[in-house]
């Protein structure tokens, strides 16, 4: 390759190159090029450029090679320091083929640190000293030492609080841990191998033993046939699961293990690793880098003393002045006019304020005063003052108190800024403001109150606008917590209700869903706010609805009262986070309700906290420290912090708020950083693979494209690349090495690809993921994570529906990850191939039952027959009330075990596909007849099953429902998150129609059973729209 020509990722991923050529520049001012193996590592290479060196000039100026490091341009831009000489070339991935050898100086760890952080989380971190914005350095130094202090606090856990919190074990309950029918042998042979190490060995145990005698026995066999005595005590031994992060220790007999259990039931020998006990803990491991005192920023220096004042001590009406703007892009004979308004969370303060109109042009100037009809004193401290720019075609009434606009309105860009910078201080003097593009809506909203408060990045194309806050002699700050609450108790004043009072209060709290209350019902809810508190605390979100933002003195009242308001449930509490909600206290009380949350549940909504950071105003905040603070101690919150964030750092709304969090995770957990990059390098390889397949298919056809795909996981990068890594999609799996013959890619546009790996685990189990490249797994992650958390409430009332929501994880820009169910196939091909002819097999209501029959032979038929039915309850229920559309033959498949599920979440929430104008989806779920015939064991006159199917699906319908309000926050918290069919109001309004919640439980339950029987008397619409699919999917073959 010549000089110059930069290698993009891509070049380094694509089928492994042989040799490049690369320049060299010598600290004696000599430069060298010469051909290298892209596979080298970077030792070798310096023994080849040290031979060359020699016959050059100026060789004697050089000292010891160990005295110098190679530098170059990584993929971010940023110059790195390559200190770890084994990497080879073509992992290391340097922009240009330049390689710089300097001199040893400095903090070696400290610099080596930075370059990995910067290439993990796709980030710079010189990128965030260029901002040069003190409140990013302020939290950047504040974060380091919060994740240090906390990595500090995990340094100090014990072996047995660290594997308690990050591998609980997986025990059955002592009742059940055996059927009658399954009774187990007495003794059992466990097969056990040596950390490190190929040896094994089989050892007899009683199921009653304890892991603690395994790893004696173990012990003792080694040492007897070795002659090596100096083994260790059993205590300092733990048993772990072939092939996972799961481990078999404490005082339980080893038939209690979950998966001593499972290896029984199917006849196979468990296989155990013995692996010692300082080897699991994060800090003790070789890849750590031990904190100490040298590492600690020092603290910031004391602000200096200047004039202040308490905002409440200015009774002038806010206003600001709207200078003048730059790289406006609107068409000649138009106005231009600035709309601005303030907003707490969403409520509008005050009247919006629009300015005057102005000729369109690239640098429009307005030069004038917007004042707002509200008191400097009663502004909220995160009020948010939110700009809009739009164009007008013709002249009219400048109307302040317009808030929708017109048809003849053409919005060009928005921008948020806080009236009040992090610091508490009201801001003062002039801001330019990097706007964003504005896209017209259904809402017809011009303003964008929910919108970052961050502006563009990219400066040199936005639209610019410039405007002043006022100017004062001195700060001016917002009052602190403690007048805030003095205010609150000399106001505070209970008001006790009447019996009218009273009942009129308990109907406008029992509203189930997010009802816009009446002025009459908010002025009664807000003086019986005390009642509340006392009677009625998990109504603490309509208090603060009501709450008169625009007014301090309320505001301290409702403050003082939060001081004292009794500690919500977690599932209550997660309503706070929303966007309406914004006050910094009010935050910190959410927090403190979350904090109940155990590790395992705060896995389940990470997701949507993650979301819920983009709501932040500020970058130092509660949720913020919370979710750093629990993914530093607990390594699977981390993993997800870690992907769900990483997946987000191409948006430029969120990138710096997101790196900045990447970043001190990663100090705060150097451990987990060399797993993570190992993943982010099988990623980049699977991209490459990707587009090469693309690529492939074209030129190609699909033989030819297979062949070379199974040519390229052949190879030494690609296998050193993808094996012995732990699963993106459950951070507990090992994925050993790729079955190169049994991969392959689908064939749909964006040609997925279909990847096959050995597991260690015992039964020669295999695990297929499948990696997207282009379509955007946002929408079925959030589907999965409310079918498996539908799973948890059915399994808490004792219903287990066999529903399987299998892993789902984007990772970045539209790729991500699928977790592939294997032995298990779509009705279409299960149809296809039970029937004479393809187009007519979506008819043939027999080939489903043949199939379960084929696969389940004898008794296995009935528990086949039972998991089916029992899934499809589950799914039944899970795609009504989510409103899954695009439901065809394709898209819903079954196990061999009998399971019926779902995949491809395209459309949800109502959202169904349409052609000619004519909706597809004409049922409220799939319940052809095919599967009433598996239900019926193939026996028409069997009602008794179908009955006791229809009883579950009520049962199944109605837990949810009373856990209603739990799905509509966690989708409420979602919709920031982008999402084209969650975006408003209107979408979640589906799930309370899904739902019922305005109606009783009888009225619910009957509007229930109208639609199952809708859906079954429908069913031929079903079968009718599968056989257009499939005669539709055989053309385009």
């Amino acid at each position: 390759m010549p000089p110059g020509v930069y290698c993009p990722v891509d070049f380094w991923a694509k089928e492994e190159k042989q040799n490049i050529s690369v320049d060299f520049l010598l600290p004696n001012g000599i430069y060298l090029n010469f051909w290298v193996p892209c596979n080298a590592n970077l030792g070798n290479i310096k023994k080849l450029l040290w031979q060359r060196a020699q016959q050059e000039p100026l060789f004697h100026m050089l000292s010891h090679p160990s005295s110098y490091v190679f530098t170059c341009i990584n993929q971010t831009a940023e110059q790195q320091e390559l200190e770890d000489e084994q990497r080879r070339l073509c992992d290391i991935q340097p922009f240009l083929p330049v390689l710089r050898l300097v001199a040893r100086e400095g903090d070696r760890a400290e610099k080596l640190l930075n370059s990995q952080i910067s290439l993990l989380i796709g980030k710079g971190l010189h990128e965030f000293d260029a901002l040069n914005d003190p409140e990013v350095n302020d939290f950047r130094s504040k974060m380091r030492m919060f994740c240090e202090d906390t990595a500090m606090q995990r340094q100090r856990m014990t072996w047995q609080s660290w594997m308690e919190t990050n591998f609980p074990l997986q025990l059955e309950s002592s009742s059940s841990i055996f059927t009658r029918e399954s009774m187990p042998p007495k003794m059992l042979m466990i097969n056990v191998k040596f950390e490190s190490s190929e040896e094994s060995f089989t050892l007899q145990v009683s199921l009653v033993d304890f892991p603690i005698t395994l790893v004696g026995m173990a012990l003792k066999k080694k040492s007897n046939l070795f002659g090596q005595r100096s083994l260790g005590r059993p205590e300092e031994y733990t048993l772990q699961v072939n092939g996972m992060l799961e481990y078999l220790y404490g005082d339980y007999p080893l038939c209690q293990f979950t998966y001593i259990k499972q290896c029984l039931l199917r006849g196979c020998t468990p296989h155990l690793t013995l692996v010692s006990v300082t080897s699991i803990l994060p800090d003790q491991q070789a890849s750590s880098t031990t904190l100490s005192s040298k590492s600690r920023h020092k603290p910031p220096p004391l602000p200096s003393k200047k004039l202040h004042s308490s905002l409440w001590k200015l009774d002038s009406p806010f206003y600001i002045n709207l200078l003048h703007a730059s790289n406006i892009n609107a068409e000649e004979g138009l106005k231009l006019v600035v709309q601005s308004g303030l907003y707490h969370g969403n409520e509008l303060l005050c009247k919006t304020v629009e300015s005057t109109e102005v000729q369109a042009s690239s640098d429009p100037v307005w030069q004038q005063k917007l004042e707002f009809d509200i008191s400097m004193s009663d502004l909220p401290r995160m009020t948010r003052l939110s700009l809009v720019l739009y164009a007008v075609e013709k002249s009219k009434r400048v109307r302040s108190t317009r808030r929708k606009p017109k048809k003849g309105d053409y919005p060009i860009a928005w921008v948020n800024i806080m009236v009040f910078d992090y610091k508490d201080m009201l801001k003062s003097g002039e801001y330019s403001l990097c706007m964003w593009s504005s896209f017209p809506d259904e809402k017809g909203e011009l303003l964008n109150p929910m919108g970052t408060v961050q502006g563009n990045p990219n400066t040199e194309s936005a639209a610019t606008l410039s405007i002043s806050f006022p100017l004062y002699d001195y700060s001016v700050f917002y009052p602190s917590i403690e007048k805030i609450l003095d205010l609150g108790a000399r106001c505070n004043e209970v008001t006790y209700p009447t019996t009218e009072e009273q009942i009129q209060l308990h109907e406008i709290l029992e509203r189930k869903g997010h009802s816009e209350l009446y002025e009459h019902e908010k002025d009664l809810v807000w003086k019986l706010r005390h009642e509340i508190k006392d009677r009625y605390p998990e109504a603490l979100s309509k208090v603060l609805l009501v709450t008169k933002w625009n007014r301090h003195d309320d505001v301290a009242q409702m403050l003082y009262l939060l001081q004292n308001w009794p500690e919500l449930p977690v599932l209550i509490a997660l309503e706070l986070l929303d966007f309406n909600f914004p006050d910094r206290y009010v935050g910190t009380f959410t927090i403190n309700c979350l904090k109940k949350l155990t590790n395992e549940d705060l896995c389940h909504y990470l997701l949507q906290l993650v979301q819920v950071l983009k709501y932040e105003s500020y970058l130092d905040c509660e949720l913020t420290k919370f979710l750093l603070e629990r993914s530093i101690i607990h390594r699977k919150i981390g993993h997800f912090l870690f992907w769900h964030l990483r997946s987000e750092m191409h948006v430029p709304a969120v990138s710096v708020r997101f790196g900045l969090i990447l970043e001190a995770y990663c100090r705060g957990s150097n451990y987990h950083m060399k797993v993570l990059m190992k993943q982010g390098e099988a990623l980049t390889k699977l991209k490459g693979l990707n587009d090469f397949v693309r690529s492939s298919v074209q030129k190609t056809g699909k033989p030819m494209a297979k062949e070379a795909m199974h040519a390229c996981l052949k190879q030494e990068s690609y296998r050193d690349a993808l094996s012995h890594i732990y699963s993106p999609l459950d951070p507990n799996l090992i994925l050993t090495d790729v079955c190169v013959e049994l991969c392959t890619y689908m064939e749909s546009k964006m040609k997925p690809l279909w990847i096959v790996y050995n597991n260690e685990q015992s039964g020669g189990k295999r695990v297929g993921i499948m990696f997207k490249n282009g379509d955007d797994l946002r929408q079925d992650m959030l589907t999965l994570q409310m079918i498996k958390l539908m799973d948890i409430l059915w399994k808490r009332e004792g219903l287990d529906l066999r529903v399987t929501p299998y892993g789902c994880l984007s990772t970045g820009d539209k790729t991500g990850l699928i977790e592939v169910v294997m032995q298990s196939d779509t009705i279409a091909n299960i149809q296809r191939n039970n029937s004479n002819m393809a187009a007519t097999a979506a008819f043939n209501k027999d080939a489903l039952l043949n199939w379960l029959k084929s696969k389940n032979p004898g008794e296995a038929l009935d528990r086949a027959i039972e998991e089916f039915t029992k899934s499809c309850a589950g799914y039944c229920i899970a795609t009504y009330v989510l409103g899954i559309g695009d439901r065809h033959s394709d898209n819903i498949m079954i196990r061999e075990t009998g399971q019926l599920f779902h995949i491809d979440f395209g459309h949800f929430l109502g959202h169904f596909k349409a052609k000619f104008g004519i909706n597809r989806e004409r049922v409220p779920f799939i319940l052809t007849h095919d599967f009433v015939h598996i239900i019926q064991q193939g026996k028409a006159e069997n009602s008794e099953k179908f009955d006791r199917f229809r009883e579950c699906c009520e049962r199944a319908y109605m837990t949810l429902r009373s856990h209603g309000i739990l799905f509509l926050n966690l989708f409420a918290l979602m919709k920031v998150a982008g999402l084209p069919e969650l975006s408003c109001s209107k979408d979640i309004q589906y799930l309370k129609d899904s739902l019922a919640l305005g109606k009783s439980e009888e009225e619910a339950l009957k509007h229930f059973r109208l639609k199952f029987n809708e859906a079954l008397r429908d069913s031929w619409k079903t079968k009718l729209n599968w056989f257009a699919h499939n005669v539709a999917k055989d053309n385009r073959q």
